[in-house]
C-alpha cells in the first residue's frame, strides 16, 4: 500500500515543484535585474488596476537628464549605480501609495493611488540629490511628467502615459530639473 501511495504522490510532487519553478521564473521576468523594479509588463498590470480603482490616481514618467553624458564621463558602472539609486529613491517616494517601474534605459514610471497624498517636490528633490560614487559626487537631474487620471477624457493607461510623457518633455523644455503636470 505504501508503494502505491508513493507512486501516486511522486508525480504530483514533481508537478508542484515544476509549477513553483515556473512561477518564480515568471516573477523574475517581470522584474528588472539591475534595479529590482517592475518591468513594463509587470508594472502595466498593476497600473491598470490602480487607475481603474482610484479616481485620484496619477501616472508619472521620469527621465534622467544627461544620462548618456554621465555614462561617458563616469563610466557604465557609475551609470548602473545611478539607475539603482534612482530606483531606490522612486521606490521610497512611492511607499505604499504607489508602484514604481523601469521602462528601460534611463526611463522610469510610477503610478500612485492618490496624487494629493504625495509630495512631487520631494520626489524632484530626491531625484536631484547627488550620488556619492567612488569618492566623488555624481550630479543627478531628472525630468518628471505627471498625469492625474481624473483629467483624462477616456481612462486608459496608454493615454495617461502619453500625457505624462508630454508633461515630462514640457519639464525638459523649461530647463529640466523639475516636474510638470499634464494640462
Amino acid at each position: 500500500m505504501e508503494a502505491q501511495t508513493a507512486a501516486t504522490l511522486l508525480p504530483l510532487l514533481g508537478w508542484a515543484v515544476h509549477g513553483g519553478i515556473l512561477t518564480r521564473r515568471l516573477a523574475t521576468a517581470r522584474r528588472d535585474p539591475l534595479t529590482g523594479l517592475h518591468t513594463r509588463a509587470g508594472w502595466t498590470a498593476r497600473a491598470e488596476h490602480c487607475i481603474r480603482r482610484h479616481p485620484t490616481a496619477a501616472v508619472l514618467l521620469v527621465d534622467l537628464d544627461h544620462f548618456k553624458a554621465l555614462n561617458d564621463t563616469h563610466g557604465h558602472a557609475a551609470g548602473d549605480a545611478v539607475l539603482t539609486a534612482t530606483a531606490d529613491r522612486l521606490r521610497a517616494w512611492c511607499g505604499y501609495n504607489g508602484t514604481p517601474g523601469r521602462l528601460g534605459g534611463d526611463e522610469f514610471v510610477a503610478v500612485v493611488r492618490d496624487l494629493a497624498a504625495v509630495d512631487l517636490d520631494a520626489l524632484t528633490a530626491a531625484l536631484h540629490r547627488p550620488l556619492p560614487y567612488n569618492g566623488s559626487s555624481v550630479p543627478l537631474a531628472a525630468s518628471v511628467g505627471v498625469c492625474p487620471v481624473a483629467e483624462l477624457p477616456v481612462l486608459t493607461l496608454s493615454d495617461a502615459l502619453a500625457a505624462a510623457d508630454a508633461a515630462m518633455y514640457a519639464a525638459k523644455g523649461r530647463g529640466r530639473r523639475g516636474s510638470r503636470l499634464s494640462r
